[in-house]
């Protein structure tokens, strides 16, 4: 499994949610506490929206708490809407171009979880992505193509249920060809204005989520488990419910549908 974390409000420095916090994402690369996989050295990922409509990407191969340039990178960058993830494989290889997020023109994507058996039904997986989308299928993950059958199935109008259906026709191949669990969904997505994010599951083991706000920048962080040790403060969407922040402090919660 992986970790993940998000940001939108305020501009910030990177480091204020990827590095510096006492249970920061780098820190949850060498120790993570709420998923089955404690080590997640598989590779990391930035994707941050400064001044242009499309992200700022930044993936690499080593592990998080190893590279100097990541430190580098979020200490002296800013962004008021930033997608951050470290990388546990649960099969496919230890490359850059299956590392998270994704990004495909102004949308950004990142993801915790498996669809199960996924090599057994990759080919029919990768059958759905229209071909107009299909050149942006750089690696072998079950993530990069939920993303980009997000994409086909409309995430620029309806970036709830465009996601929903992608995971539906995913878990759909599971249940036909894989094998339990068929889907386990934590995700978070954006446009550069609305940051989106969701826990799934096909059975009771729900992969986790928590929202804060900032008490100090009216912003909030999105992560798959708290930036401190302790729980307080952090607030749980229930299992499929989408939780939408917007750049101006506001928060929607939405059916997964």
């Amino acid at each position: 499994m992986c970790r993940w974390a998000a940001y939108v409000g305020e501009p910030i420095f990177l480091e204020d949610v990827v590095s510096r916090p006492g249970h920061s994402l780098v820190a949850q690369s060498l120790e993570a506490a709420k998923c089955p996989t404690t080590t997640n050295g598989d590779g990391f990922g930035l994707a941050w929206y400064d001044a242009r409509p499309e992200p700022g990407l930044y993936r690499d191969i080593y592990p998080a708490w190893s590279d100097p340039n990541l430190r580098a990178i979020c200490e002296q960058v800013r962004s008021g809407l930033f997608l951050a993830h470290v990388r546990a494989s649960t099969g496919t290889a230890t490359s850059r171009n299956n590392c998270h997020p994704f990004a495909v023109g102004r949308w950004s994507f990142m993801h915790n979880g498996q669809a199960g058996g996924f090599e057994g039904f990759r080919k029919r997986a990768d059958m759905l992505i229209p071909d107009d989308l299909y050149p942006y299928r750089k690696g072998a993950t079950d993530s990069e193509v939920l993303f980009l059958l997000a994409l086909a199935e409309g995430l620029d109008t309806e970036p709830v249920s465009a996601m929903a259906r992608a995971v539906a026709r995913v878990e759909g191949l599971s249940r036909a060809y894989g094998a339990a669990p068929h889907m386990r969904f934590s995700a978070a997505w954006s446009d550069g204005s609305s940051l989106y994010a969701v826990r799934f599951s096909s059975d009771e083991q729900v992969p986790s989520l928590f929202y804060r706000r900032s008490e100090t920048r009216g912003g909030f962080a999105v992560v798959s488990e708290p930036l401190e040790r302790d729980e307080e403060g952090w607030k749980t969407p229930a299992p499929g419910q989408v939780v939408r922040f917007d750049r101006d402090g506001s928060l929607e919660l939405l059916p997964f549908v």
